[in-house]
């Protein structure tokens, strides 16, 4: 039985000075870091993971997904365009530890991890699955969308499901805590 770890979107459009910026970002990119490092490291504490994947948005023209005037529920803001800085990676984290990385979005709106591709065509859930995954942890961005979301489509694929919430953001407390409870109300374990 392997697990995996899954980091949603920790990408600089998602962080402090992004255009669609959560706060505590950064703070998650460094905590995401630091738990790979220990990962990577081995050796008594470690956490064992067997597989570390994560999800880029990874839009060219997603339609109305993006708006001049963003609603915030279905229209948002300008981000994640391919090729820009804000696509990337927010540099607290080191992205070479990952084994794959799922781009979702490139000509619609996609928030779970598992509507994602690898640049082979891969989709996460058939990719875990070819690796013996059971049991997978989510972390990243935001607590009350993308994070949300794959962490509601890992449950649905079958996989044991846990939030790492110290190692998430969420854009308004208000919707990260609905999110939370529906998480749980489907199963998800909330750590």
């Amino acid at each position: 039985m392997a697990r995996a770890l899954i980091v949603v979107d920790v990408q600089n459009d998602f962080c402090e000075g992004g255009s669609l910026a959560v706060s505590g970002g950064a703070r998650v990119a460094s905590g995401v870091n630091d738990l790979m490092v220990r990962w990577s490291a081995g050796g008594e504490g470690a956490p064992a993971y067997d597989v570390v994947v994560a999800t880029k948005d990874h839009h060219v023209d997603p339609g109305d997904h993006w708006s001049l005037k963003p609603d915030f529920v279905d229209s948002w803001p300008v981000h994640c365009k391919v090729g820009t800085e804000g696509a990337a990676f927010h540099p607290n984290l080191d992205p070479q530890p990952f084994h794959e990385v799922f781009y979702k979005g490139e000509h619609e709106a996609a928030y779970s991890g598992f509507e994602g591709r690898t640049t082979s065509g891969d989709g996460l859930a058939d990719w875990l699955r070819a690796r013996d995954v059971l049991d997978v942890d989510v972390c990243g961005i935001a607590t009350d969308h993308c994070v949300r979301a794959t962490a509601l489509d890992s449950a649905r694929e079958g996989f044991d499901t846990r939030v790492l919430t110290a190692l998430c953001a969420g854009v308004a407390e208000e919707t990260t805590a609905a999110a939370i409870t529906e998480l749980s109300g489907a199963g998800v374990e909330i750590a």
